[in-house]
């Protein structure tokens, strides 16, 4: 799958005129932009030069806490909070500058739930709720537009969660579970190639909810978040895919941050879009996959955000 930029914006609420997600699969070959949603707006801003994002279209519903997945050729923004939960599956296309379309549904209609993607398929993990939904995994096709279909459980009911995808497996990492404690250090992981349930394979290095996810072709990365009695985080933490191991510290964001950031993955770098960092921040931060290092504060999106999701094209 070749990638050249990233949507930052999908799925939010517009605070202000002017976001595991996970990176490209099997590998990231060429990815060029890119993508935010939030509110109704659709961001796009380069990987290969820093600057402001452009808003290149809207969605077909209003909302936030959505997910974010991306094909070859499109993006997705699935799910949400429009007030009410959505079970929208909304479509973009990467290669022309337009408004997404309505192509399906989830299962149910959730809010502050990750996503991840194989090259066929797209996932929608959690929801705020401490039913059977809140634990559930959806999948739909990338091949046609149609709805999701339940294929296994977490294993613990979580939100404000984030996504990674590597090239067989999806993972959900840290958030915030239904029941108590405030929030969850656990990794799990469930396999692409059959509908199963996931399995508990490491711990993010602190418990926290409000993060986001970003993928490399080697590990899974999380970001920033909220800790319950301790405050924002702006730790940077890598997992690998070659082995179930725990996440270690490797890197910081520019500024502690959490709720509202959308995540991107390009061939060489993770990018954390928008967020609160003691106010609502249109930031776009960067750190690099090839060594283990802190992030740099690279371009702006058009708007401030609240929970939106990533996708990259």
């Amino acid at each position: 799958m070749q990638i050249s930029g990233g949507v930052v914006l999908s799925g939010g609420v517009n605070l202000a005129p002017a976001g595991g997600s996970p990176s490209p699969s099997p590998s990231p070959g060429g990815v060029s932009n890119g993508y935010t949603t939030s509110s109704t707006f659709i961001d796009k801003f380069p990987f290969a030069s820093e600057g402001t994002a452009t808003d290149i279209g809207d969605l077909t519903v209003t909302r936030g806490d959505g997910s974010g997945q991306s094909s070859s050729v499109s993006g997705y923004t699935s799910g949400g909070e429009a007030p009410a939960n959505s079970n929208v599956i909304d479509k973009f296309s990467f290669s022309v500058d337009g408004n997404a379309t309505d192509v399906g549904d989830l299962s149910i209609a959730r809010r502050e739930l990750c996503g991840q993607y194989s090259s066929d398929n797209g996932y929608a993990s959690g929801n705020n709720d401490n039913g059977p939904s809140g634990i559930s995994i959806d999948k739909f096709p990338f091949s046609s537009d149609s709805n999701a279909s339940n294929i296994g459980d977490m294993t613990i009911s979580r939100d404000r969660t984030s996504g990674q995808s590597s090239s067989v497996s999806g993972y959900v990492s840290s958030g915030a579970p239904n029941t108590s404690p405030a929030q969850t250090n656990v990794i799990d992981k469930f396999p692409f190639a059959s509908d199963s349930n996931a399995t508990d394979v490491g711990d993010d290095v602190t418990s926290r909810h409000w993060v986001v996810g970003a993928s490399s072709s080697n590990n899974g990365y999380v970001s920033g978040g909220f800790t319950t009695g301790v405050g924002v985080s702006n730790v940077i933490s890598k997992f690998p895919f070659a082995s179930d191991s725990n996440a270690t510290d490797v890197g910081d964001l520019t500024a502690a941050t959490y709720e509202g950031m959308a995540g991107q993955s390009s061939a060489d770098n993770g990018y954390v879009s928008g967020g609160e960092a003691g106010s609502r921040v249109t930031t776009i931060q960067k750190f690099p996959f090839a060594s283990d290092s802190n992030a740099t504060n690279v371009g702006n999106l058009t708007a401030t955000t609240k929970p939106a999701a990533g996708q990259q094209g």
